[in-house]
């Protein structure tokens, strides 16, 4: 039995819940990573923007490929998926804060680091990363027993806000959107050690320094510049301070987040998602 995260938006929580709860979703370029994973093994969910930790998922086959929609009305993008059994579900206000003392001190990428560090954060960042056994039989434990005491960790007004939708007008429409964002991490660079460097930002780093080469300016999201910059040295100053882009703040917030992005002038040229597995 192996342990990996499950990764839900309050978004996809919501779409989940509604289902029959039998169906796990992940995006494609998480195909490769998905075919490693056996009946068996256990997805341990993981909900962003409160950090809270609420499932444990029992994989019972797959994976395959449908595109049916079930975590987004139309365009479902989660179309790498697996039968799953629910072990454990819990609600929102049960779920188990990542800050909370006791799993802070039992997970071995917090253990040992203050509460304001951003030092963990890049386990939390993709789904499919693999857990730690001894993390995995943590969170199995205490998800088990949160399950049966039912003890309530009531929303504070910052955890509102953060699960408030967000809209967007398209020219046909109005849609809802999620803004992707953790805790503290969008305005404060992580600070890594060199010998912590992930490989992720190695990639960051290169894909940044290619476009930099053939000319472009270059925007890294900010929770990650501190170890990117580590790795490229951005001799020419092409790492942009802000995007050049007249888009609401929703919309902007969003493509943010992208992890590397090649702009000429005020224009997008490319886009990079960058997996640790890839």
């Amino acid at each position: 039995m192996a342990y990996f995260i499950d990764l839900f938006s309050p978004e996809t929580y919501e779409a989940f819940a509604r289902s029959p709860r039998d169906t796990s979703g992940f995006r494609l370029r998480h195909k490769n990573v998905a075919e490693k994973i056996k009946p068996g093994d256990i997805f341990v969910c993981y909900l962003t923007r409160l950090s809270r930790w609420f499932g444990l998922l029992e994989v019972v086959s797959g994976p395959f490929i449908d595109d049916s929609p079930i975590f987004a009305l139309e365009n479902d993008p989660f179309v790498v998926r697996f039968r799953v059994r629910p072990i454990v579900w819990l609600d929102v206000d049960k779920g188990l804060s990542i800050h909370d003392d006791a799993i802070w001190a039992g997970l071995s990428f917090t253990r040992g680091l203050g509460k304001d560090s951003l030092g963990w954060t890049g386990k939390v960042r993709g789904s499919l990363v693999r857990l730690d056994d001894q993390d995995g039989i943590f969170l199995t434990e205490k998800l088990t027993a949160q399950a049966t005491a039912g003890k309530a960790y009531p929303l504070s007004e910052q955890d509102a806000r953060k699960l408030a939708t967000h809209t967007v007008k398209r020219p046909d429409k109005v849609v809802t959107v999620s803004v992707p964002e953790d805790a503290a991490s969008v305005e404060t660079p992580e600070v890594i050690p060199e010998d912590e460097i992930r490989e992720s930002i190695r990639v960051q780093a290169l894909i940044a320094n290619v476009g930099a080469r053939m000319g472009m300016s270059i925007w890294i999201p900010r929770a990650d510049r501190g170890g990117v910059l580590k790795v490229w040295e951005n001799e020419g100053n092409d790492l942009l301070d802000r995007l050049p882009l007249n888009y609401d703040d929703t919309t902007l917030r969003t493509i943010e987040q992208i992890d590397v992005l090649w702009l000429r002038g005020r224009s997008i040229v490319r886009a990079f998602e960058v997996e640790h597995t890839t």
